[in-house]
């Protein structure tokens, strides 16, 4: 079928390996891009639209799908989608629209699509006390295979700074001869494709050479799945290590927030605690944008606080 002969919903799939194989787009945001392309198919069709072609698109229907997001009532928890989430389902179908840009299939401009300004809201966020991080770390039994791994895999979070898919991704391979090494920097691929190098202390490869001296198999990922069942794929979900993480919250007894990205904010926080920049930080968590870490600036600003309170004020 040629693709000007295809409807909208038919080019979803294209898009989609469109973003693996040409936009090299992690399996994560592939996985969001197509659920939220499912919320436009959703709309296609309770439009009876199914059958429209990319070039029959208007901004009418544009302007349509955005009161239906904007007007959205989810039937299970009764409240409707806050802008930050309708932009979401916006960029989404943004990307879709670019992708026919790429292809020279005739539709309307990617840019017709203007984003809401998300609710203005302050953005907090949630990290461990060092004390806390201790108990953490302190939690698994590392006696057997199973402890060794968990430790490792939370002293790896706390010394890096990983997100939970970068660290689901890492091989037994990028750890060879480091039975010498104290430290150690390692190359990664991040979100979006970005590069950066990640730094590992003497105390997480500590670990995770007692981890990798345990393992007696040849597979590939670095966290492996102990009980897995013969020819399933052995390597630790993001949904696994998730789970892991909070089973040791609990045995802690440390705040039953923690998550593994609870771990890269407390990361972030005790490097600005010890005086590091904010531009640093950036460098070291991979973001974009500068404006991303300035969530951060909780810890600036109270430090700053403490400073002038302590040296700029007059004697009682």
């Amino acid at each position: 079928m040629k693709n000007s002969d295809k409807t909208i919903i038919e080019h979803i799939p294209d898009f989609l390996d469109y973003c693996e194989v040409e936009k090299g787009l992690s399996d994560n945001t592939q996985e969001n891009y197509k659920r939220y392309l499912d919320k436009f198919r959703e709309w296609l069709k309770y439009k009876n639209l199914s059958n429209i072609k990319p070039h029959e698109l208007t901004p009418q229907h544009i302007w349509d799908y955005r009161l239906y997001l904007s007007r959205y009532i989810n039937p299970k928890t009764k409240k409707g989608l806050d802008k930050t989430t309708q932009n979401y389902y916006l960029i989404a179908l943004r990307g879709f629209l670019s992708y026919f840009v790429a292809k020279d299939i005739n539709s309307i401009p990617p840019d017709k699509i203007t984003l809401p300004k998300p609710d203005k809201k302050t953005k907090t966020i949630k990290f461990l006390t060092l004390d806390q991080v201790a108990k953490l770390l302190e939690a698994p039994d590392t006696t057997n295979i199973i402890g060794l791994r968990d430790r490792a895999i939370l002293e790896t979070f706390f010394s890096t700074g990983l997100r939970i898919q970068e660290l689901t991704s890492l091989n037994v391979e990028q750890f060879k001869n480091i039975e010498d090494k104290d430290e150690l920097e390692l190359g990664i691929i991040g979100k979006g494709g970005v590069p950066r190098t990640v730094y590992f202390s003497k105390r997480a490869l500590f670990w995770i050479k007692k981890y990798l001296n345990q393992r007696k198999d040849k597979e590939k990922p670095l966290f492996i799945h102990f009980r897995a069942k013969k020819d399933a794929d052995p390597r630790l979900t993001c949904r696994s290590i998730e789970r892991i993480v909070k089973k040791y919250a609990i045995k802690s007894g440390i705040p039953i927030f923690t998550t593994p990205h609870t771990l890269r904010h407390s990361y972030a926080t005790d490097l600005l605690n010890k005086g590091v920049d904010l531009r640093t930080i950036q460098e070291f968590l991979g973001h974009k944008n500068i404006v991303t870490t300035q969530i951060y600036t909780h810890v600036t600003n109270k430090r700053l606080k403490d400073i002038h309170k302590k040296f700029h004020s007059l004697s009682e």
